[in-house]
């Protein structure tokens, strides 16, 4: 069942106030150039993607280093770039990490991840395990976010391509799709769709924010044309949607789709309009800000800032956090230590985290 709420000013403003006081901003590297993801290794440093083609690894007092050797090569054009990082769940025993990124031409690109070993600065053994089939020539919409599930398997979110957006809705298409594969890149055997095996869920636009729950429940948000951001509980083989249903509408102000609705097609958990242009995820779990635990955390670009997403089984609660940075949110964590790690866009990006005050 859909569930929207009108997020009250004068609360929201209220809320934001009270808990001013309850945590404390600290500038953990300061200098990136575009950071796109964050992702922690074993014993404090960070991983940094920078969306121009550099991977950094940031040391736990704040040494941004160089880049790291051995990135693939990325198509850097209109939203296009390297993207997000991730590391195997095994990565203390095989030191494997993943890389998603654009690739190819202005007339032939898309979405690709690799795999390689990280040692101390360079990336050996990296190999392709997927690439978004068909290409498209547009530089934008490449979802790109990254996740494993408890069963080691990894989904990759793809975008529609913006021009291609009826893609979303065909099975056969890798564009507008949650992915799923093996560590490897083969295709698991219980996908749900024989004819397009590495399809895990589609019907979506552009998924930028991605997180899997302790308990296994996948959450995902992704970007509405001109309204309709959402948030979705990702299920095996189901349809979200895009662009046969929609809270958004298109750029000039005409319908993308009359309806909101249709059977066989999956309703958000919440959606924003007007847009917040949500990127980058975290499911709060940890136990420096008890009062969060279960909830979203959802960077907003446009608003800058971050909005807790706090549901039940009756409603959803919305509260606006971290909007005295100012900044575009492009991706938050939630660090081994319970803190909160924002990856802020802006002359100089920076990624900052958030502790109890």
């Amino acid at each position: 069942m859909r569930r929207f709420i009108a997020v009250l000013l004068v609360a929201a403003v209220w809320s934001a106030r009270a808990l001013a006081a309850d945590y404390q901003f600290e500038t953990v590297a300061e200098g990136l150039d575009g950071p796109w993801s964050v992702a922690f290794l074993p014993g404090g440093d960070l991983l940094v993607t920078e969306r121009k083609g550099q991977l950094r690894r940031v040391t736990h007092d704040g040494v941004i280093g160089e880049p790291v050797r051995g990135v693939p090569p990325v198509f850097f054009a209109g939203q296009g770039g390297l993207h997000d990082v991730v590391l195997h769940p095994q990565f203390e025993r095989n030191r494997r990490i993943y890389l998603s990124y654009a690739e190819g031409t202005a007339d032939d690109n898309g979405t690709a991840v690799a795999r390689a070993l990280l040692t101390s600065a360079a990336l050996e053994n990296l190999e392709v395990i997927y690439r978004v089939s068909p290409r498209k020539d547009t530089p934008v919409h490449y979802g790109a976010r990254m996740a494993f599930m408890p069963d080691g398997t990894l989904l990759i979110t793809t975008g529609d391509g913006f021009d291609y957006r009826e893609a979303a809705q065909d099975i056969g298409s890798g564009l507008g799709k949650v992915i799923r594969i093996n560590d490897d890149g083969t295709p698991p055997a219980d996908n749900p769709f024989a004819e397009s095996p590495f399809v895990w869920s589609y019907g979506h636009r552009n998924p930028q924010g991605l997180a899997i729950s302790t308990d296994g429940t996948v959450f995902l948000h992704e970007h509405g044309p001109r309204g309709g951001d959402e948030v979705n509980v990702v299920r095996r083989g189901a349809n979200y949607g895009w662009p046969a249903i929609t809270y958004g509408v298109d750029y000039n102000g005409a319908y993308v789709s009359p309806f909101h609705e249709w059977a066989g097609m999956e309703q958000p958990l919440h959606y924003w309009d007007p847009s917040i242009a949500p990127s980058g995820l975290a499911v709060y779990e940890g136990d420096m800000f008890p009062e969060w635990r279960g909830s979203l955390l959802v960077g907003a670009l446009v608003d800058r800032e971050v909005r807790r997403v706090a549901a039940n089984t009756d409603s959803v609660e919305e509260e606006s956090l971290f909007s005295e940075l100012g900044a575009r949110v492009r991706d938050v964590r939630v660090g081994p230590d319970g803190a909160v790690y924002l990856a802020l866009e802006g002359q100089p990006g920076k990624v900052v985290r958030v502790t109890r005050n």
